[in-house]
């Protein structure tokens, strides 16, 4: 990606869908040339978002096409996101083949956590909060991420199934909504719902503790406003970089739940129309998080979800890693990793002879190095599932990998083929009558299975766990790739050299050539 290109993110929630376009600048910046917004309750039903409405899915497949043909008038790349909503439902496929089809935009289906630090990323862009130990909370409408970070590094980070139109439909329906006064006996059983599920959290943000309080999307976006509108002797200040406090914060939910119904209410300066029937759920659900985690002012951050998609991409295009992990993504699988590998030593040896492999028959098997991610991680966590037990363990690990919600910086279509990697490290190669990797794209599968066949010889190459390959040496002969297994010439590896060449055969098939494995002394 070059200066003066553009790109494009949308963020698909739980209440709207977002489109942004920006400019590529000088210095890695960003200039936005389109925002829009649509409202379209993706989420909303009597379902508790386990499935995604008919006319809620024509809505959003709707707000895309015309996004889509916005991005399009500057030619900008779109990267395309999805929360809670999506996340959760049932019928979430759906969904994301309908956009695919309709649209013509493919959508990341992204967890809590990578969530969290996509809005982490797009805060520290727009605040000088970068020394700062930060509380970032965001409420949208079905789900609340608390993160606690410090300059580019995520410390702690939980996704809740708390958000506005969620806590609205369980607590405040059924005619608090529709022109009665809410109730305190309403108010005071959200707020225990609520605690119940920041208890978990807490412990968390205790240990790491924080200087700064963030809060970025919609909800806190009109209740800062709300604050701002307290004060009509005041001009109006901008509402990024505008503090509020706990005291301002109560005198907003004190007027919006003594409203006598939902028309005085919209009659509450500085209240989005658009957020009448919600903003209750998100005004007591704030009031509550600054309660359980004693934060006395916060900062509202316009930037949050969808800016941090942008810088990703723009990051992502720029390549921070060539050739390895970057920071964030290796941490979060050394993370995984020590959490459920029994035998790290083992994961790392073979992880490195995997890379060196990779390296050298880049000529062979034609894979870019945005790969080496791929082989990386599922190197370092093909065996996470022997957690589970030692049986079919190949098949526990994909489980776990897929799974797990600490694979920050990953998006969840990389997670899946992380874990499909992972997965046929041994036993069976993959085949079409296996589902998931049935599902994936002709690319996708011949990714598995060269970085799958990748990965088989290099532990093959470490079969008795001692560490004794040093590294390797390949070379070609015709139509026969020779790899030597460079060893200390007092040590003996023949059981290596027969487990490796054992299990050469998927990625012979891979690159259409024969594989023969020897050693060589140093």
């Amino acid at each position: 990606m070059s200066e003066n290109d553009f790109v494009a993110a949308i963020d698909i929630g739980t209440n709207s869908v977002h489109l942004l376009v920006a400019r590529v600048m000088p210095n890695r910046r960003l200039e936005l040339v389109a925002s829009e917004k649509e409202v379209v309750r993706l989420g909303s039903g009597a379902t508790d978002m386990k499935v995604l409405a008919d006319d809620a899915m024509d809505r959003g497949i709707a707000a895309l096409k015309r996004f889509r043909q916005l991005a399009e008038v500057w030619e900008a790349p779109i990267h395309a996101v999805a929360t809670s909503a999506v996340r959760e439902a049932e019928n979430k496929e759906v969904f994301l083949q309908r956009a695919r089809t309709e649209a013509g935009i493919d959508i990341e289906v992204i967890s809590g956590v990578e969530e969290a630090r996509l809005i982490h990323l797009g805060v520290i862009q727009s605040l000088a909060v970068m020394d700062k130990r930060l509380l970032v909370v965001d409420i949208g409408g079905g789900s609340t991420e608390v993160l606690v970070g410090l300059g580019g590094r995520t410390l702690t980070a939980r996704s809740h199934k708390l958000g506005a139109i969620r806590l609205t439909e369980r607590f405040f329906t059924n005619g608090s909504q529709l022109g009665e006064k809410v109730s305190p006996k309403r108010i005071e059983r959200a707020r225990k719902h609520i605690r119940s599920f920041l208890a978990e959290t807490v412990a968390d943000v205790k240990t790491t503790g924080f200087e700064m309080a963030i809060g970025s999307s919609g909800t806190i976006e009109n209740i800062a406003l709300m604050v701002q509108r307290l004060h009509a002797d005041r001009p109006p200040l901008a509402l990024n970089g505008f503090t509020f406090t706990r005291a301002e914060l109560e005198k907003v939910v004190g007027l919006l739940t003594t409203a006598p119904d939902e028309k005085a209410r919209a009659q509450i300066p500085g209240i989005d129309p658009r957020r009448v029937d919600i903003i209750v759920a998100g005004a007591v659900l704030l009031e509550a998080i600054f309660a359980t985690f004693d934060i006395e002012s916060m900062t509202v951050s316009e930037y949050a979800l969808r800016e941090g998609v942008l810088f990703d991409q723009l990051r992502e295009y720029h390549g921070d890693s060539l050739h390895h992990l970057n920071d964030l993504r290796r941490s979060s699988v050394l993370h995984v990793a020590e959490m459920f590998d029994p035998d790290r030593a083992h994961s790392e040896q073979v992880t490195e002879l995997a890379l060196a492999l990779f390296h050298q028959t880049k000529n062979y098997h034609g894979l870019g190095d945005r790969y080496i991610d791929y082989l990386e991680a599922s190197g370092l966590l093909h065996n996470v599932g022997r957690v589970v037990a030692h049986d079919a363990h190949h098949r526990h690990s994909y489980y776990v990998i897929r799974h797990t919600d600490q694979l920050t910086g990953f998006t969840d279509h990389e997670i899946e083929l992380i874990a499909l990697i992972a997965r046929y490290h041994r036993k069976s190669a993959p085949k079409d009558k296996h589902p998931d990797f049935a599902v994936l794209g002709s690319e996708d599968q011949q990714t598995v299975r060269i970085l799958a066949g990748i990965l088989r010889i290099a532990i093959g190459l470490d079969r008795t766990r001692q560490g004794l390959v040093d590294g390797i040496r390949t070379s070609s002969d015709g139509d026969t790739l020779h790899i030597r297994a460079v060893v200390a010439s007092d040590v003996e590896a023949e059981l290596e050299i027969y487990s490796a060449q054992e299990r050469s055969d998927l990625f012979e098939s891979s690159i259409g050539m024969t594989v023969e494995i020897s050693s060589v002394t140093e």
